[in-house]
């Protein structure tokens, strides 16, 4: 969010030039202050001009373009942070091929800076690539939570495999003219819940194979508009191309959500990318 007349008014309090360890405005209220003690008048002097230079600092637009560039920044660096720590929970397989995306999107901002894009260009381009990065994050630590929850079941107990022949088994069973109504009754119970389990777990294993699919498409998507920088220098045509790209990650996103709710298991994520570019990223 943009800073308001307070956030200026607050920044103004404690201003200070480069150079200068404590701020003047602190300066002078600490002398008015002590003349006060002298004379209470100067007290209402300082008061008066304590009004003055705050409301003179905080609509000086310049001074206003400092606290937001300022306030920008921390807001990056926070989610920047948080970013980090995303990947870090990743494991070495998946931070290898997420730095290693990050890797190819910052060559592809490197390609465009040196054929002097101009700098707006350059970071819209980088915040385009940037959410393209933060979806690949997303996909990598759904696709790592979805897989420990098949595999810590299937550590728990029978494979996919086991099951079916114990349904088999039980269908056997129950197929027996000598079962009693109560033994069929537990048995069919029985056959609905092994049911049940390897179909949560074939939804599971497509949900991989899809997660795995997106990663690569997201991959093959990155390495095009790198061979299209490559061969363009125009920065509104290579725009162009990126945004298309991740109009396209719409549907990607809202499946996404719709996992999220299902197994909780990333509630961490959020659905908007964060407010850093790649370049910026990579300076950390």
């Amino acid at each position: 969010m943009k800073p308001g007349f307070w956030d200026h008014v607050r920044a103004a309090f404690s201003a200070r030039p480069t150079g200068m360890f404590v701020p003047p405005n602190w300066v002078g209220m600490a002398a008015f202050g002590f003349l006060g003690l002298l004379n209470p008048g100067f007290w209402l002097i300082g008061a008066g001009l304590e009004l003055a230079y705050l409301g003179m600092l905080a609509t000086n637009e310049r001074f206003q373009r400092v606290v937001t560039a300022q306030q920008q920044w921390a807001g990056r660096r926070v989610w920047q942070q948080r970013v980090e720590e995303l990947v870090r929970q990743l494991t070495v397989e998946g931070q290898r091929r997420y730095h290693n995306l990050e890797s190819r999107c910052a060559s592809i901002l490197e390609q465009q800076q040196k054929a002097a894009i101009i700098p707006s260009g350059l970071e819209a381009q980088s915040e385009s690539m940037g959410r393209l990065l933060w979806m690949y994050l997303r996909l990598l630590l759904m696709r790592q939570a979805i897989d420990r929850i098949v595999r810590d079941s299937v550590g728990m107990g029978e494979d996919s495999s086991q099951l079916e022949d114990r349904v088999r088994k039980l269908e056997t069973q129950l197929a027996e003219g000598s079962v009693s109504e109560e033994l069929r009754r537990s048995l069919a119970g029985q056959i609905d819940i092994l049911k049940q389990r390897l179909q949560k777990r074939a939804e599971a294993r497509d949900k991989l194979r899809f997660l795995d699919a997106e990663l690569t498409r997201l991959q093959e998507q990155v390495e095009l508009i790198r061979e299209q920088a490559v061969l363009s220098t125009d920065p509104q045509l290579l725009s162009a191309r990126i945004d298309q790209i991740t109009a396209t990650l719409d549907g990607t996103n809202q499946w996404m959500q719709e996992q999220q709710k299902i197994y909780g298991a990333t509630e961490d994520l959020l659905s908007e990318p964060p407010p850093f570019t790649i370049k910026e990223a990579l300076k950390q």
